[in-house]
């Protein structure tokens, strides 16, 4: 019997860019409900943005990071027999955006020195020119998938 289908919380677009992707990238950042200091961070990054890129809309350069981090395939492990293998998948559209915004926060969150806001717009930055950590963390999981290719027949 399957389960019940999870309702999922609907976001609405932000105030300033009237984006859904970075209302999810706010909440992403937010931690503990303190919904204002992520509102706080991801402003003072696009701006941050719009500084060091000289861009009037710097929703384009953050659109185009969330693209260059987006995995397009990923491993599952997979009981067949009693061996656990490796199976690459395509992933969905959801969690590949998911992944690329999770990734972008991580990345940012694990440099040390500089205010999170400037941390996170360098990354933006350097994730929209295929470079930097998330950027690294997309390849990673490509190069599992693809080495795991013989497995993919395990995939129903």
């Amino acid at each position: 019997m399957r389960r019940k289908a999870k309702i999922k919380a609907v976001v609405k677009p932000d105030k300033i860019y009237g984006s859904l992707k970075v209302a999810k990238f706010t909440n992403y950042i937010m931690k503990q409900g303190k919904k204002t200091i992520a509102k706080k961070i991801v402003y003072g990054a696009f701006d941050a943005i719009k500084e060091k890129t000289k861009t009037a809309n710097p929703l384009e350069i953050f659109e185009l990071a969330l693209k260059n981090t987006a995995p397009t395939m990923e491993v599952r492990s997979r009981r067949v027999g009693g061996a656990n293998y490796q199976v690459p998948v395509e992933v969905r559209p959801e969690r590949r955006q998911a992944l690329s915004i999770r990734w972008l926060v991580d990345a940012a969150a694990s440099k040390k020195g500089k205010p999170m806001s400037e941390r996170l717009a360098d990354e933006i930055i350097a994730a929209s020119k295929n470079e930097g950590e998330a950027v690294k963390k997309r390849e990673n999981t490509h190069k599992m998938a693809e080495a795991n290719k013989a497995f993919a027949h395990f995939a129903w």
